[in-house]
């Protein structure tokens, strides 16, 4: 199909290619909006929703949120996701205006046309379909769209939900619409992630010439100490859900360009993705024992952006996976590997897990997302609303 040729509802159900276009063509890069929210917000209030616009921060910070409710009763089923996308790089290598949305070729191309307007756009697809088949829903449908998850998300999915249990709005399962497919659709479900934690680590100490070292006191040394017994031992073994936890070191920095001088300071970065045996405050507390055994001088900042979480699989889980292998013919696997997504901050309210398009090309030069795998999307999430919405 070429660019611009309009597509009919047989080619196109429930408009999940024609919204995936419109959202590409809004240049959402974060900490922009590009009018993706509201004009999200437009196409939900058109359906029957009930739209609430939750900005949070303040000037250039502040985010665009977007809450969005269907029905008053139970059961209550939402989806999460996220409009803004990461920036393009340079334009001149894409092959495709990279908020274009063309297609060519049953491919459509743009940045986040996987990651996820494509998603978003087959849930409201999936949504319009559903209705369609039974009229006013017996229990409620809702969305969580935030502009601020490849950022900081500082402003973005944590407040509203904060804003949601403070107005009676979590919801018994959430749906998060990130690309959980690594080359075909239908492989795969997340039910869980492991956590992240980052630490930074600068040991002091004094400089002096190599050639008089009772002088000076080398932090090289007191850092990899620290560093060998951090990194001589596995984490763990795994667990029933999760492969083994791993501790990477990734920056060693001294600044020393001389070669007969010991640096008066060295300093390390790592970071530990960690799974559901462990908790951030657990690792935190082992690298500074550790590291005041080698270096009580030392500094250490560590965060921990998330932690591990785990939906054990139960009836929405089940009816997903019932939908997907109706769609794909494949029994989707399930899974909590990968990097993290906001399902860290949902799990905090209640069950969730993840199913979206492939993600082969997501942050990717040329993003794009087949025609038939958003209509194979739009399917599974209509099929899988018929099944949990009763």
């Amino acid at each position: 199909m070429a660019d611009g040729a309009v597509m009919d509802a047989d080619q196109d159900p429930g408009g999940a290619v024609s919204l995936a276009r419109d959202l590409i063509r809004c240049p959402s890069v974060t900490p922009d909006d590009g009018c993706a929210i509201s004009a999200l917000a437009g196409v939900l209030e058109g359906i029957g929703f009930s739209v609430t616009l939750l900005p949070f921060g303040e000037g250039a910070a502040r985010t665009p949120n977007l809450f969005a409710r269907l029905g008053t009763g139970q059961p209550h089923v939402c989806f999460a996701g996220h409009t803004d996308v990461v920036p393009v790089g340079n334009a001149a290598q894409w092959s495709h205006d990279p908020f274009g949305g063309e297609i060519h070729d049953g491919i459509l191309f743009g940045r986040g046309a996987c990651d996820m307007k494509g998603g978003i756009a087959a849930f409201v697809a999936a949504v319009r379909l559903y209705l369609g088949k039974v009229g006013t829903p017996q229990g409620s449908i809702s969305l969580l769209i935030t502009g601020d998850e490849e950022g900081p998300a500082t402003n973005g999915t944590v407040r509203v939900l904060e804003w949601m249990a403070e107005h009676g709005q979590i919801p018994g399962f959430c749906l998060v619409g990130e690309p959980t497919n690594p080359a075909g659709m239908g492989e795969m479900i997340k039910i869980g992630r492991r956590g992240s934690l980052n630490a930074r680590i600068v040991v002091p100490g004094t400089q002096g010439h190599v050639a008089y070292p009772h002088r000076a006191d080398n932090p090289v040394h007191r850092l990899l100490a620290l560093l060998g017994e951090l990194t001589v031992a596995p984490l763990d073994g795994g667990s029933d859900w999760f492969d083994a936890s791993s501790l990477q070191v990734t920056s060693l920095d001294v600044g020393n360009t001389a070669t007969n001088v010991i640096p008066a300071q060295a300093e390390t970065r790592l970071n530990i993705r960690f799974n559901d045996l462990h908790t951030g405050a657990d690792l935190a507390g082992w690298i500074r024992t550790v590291v005041a055994r080698h270096a009580p001088r030392a500094r250490v900042d560590i965060s921990v952006s998330g932690e591990s979480f785990l939906t054990e699989p139960g009836a929405p889980v089940e009816a997903l996976r019932a939908s997907v292998r109706a769609v794909t013919g494949q029994v989707p696997r399930l899974d909590t590997g990968g990097g993290t997504s906001d399902a860290r901050f949902i799990a905090r309210y209640c069950d969730v897990a993840e199913f979206g398009l492939v993600g082969a090309s997501m942050h990717k030069t040329d993003e794009h997302v087949t025609v038939a795998d958003l209509r194979q999307l739009t399917a599974i999430y209509t099929g899988f609303l018929e099944k949990v919405m009763h």
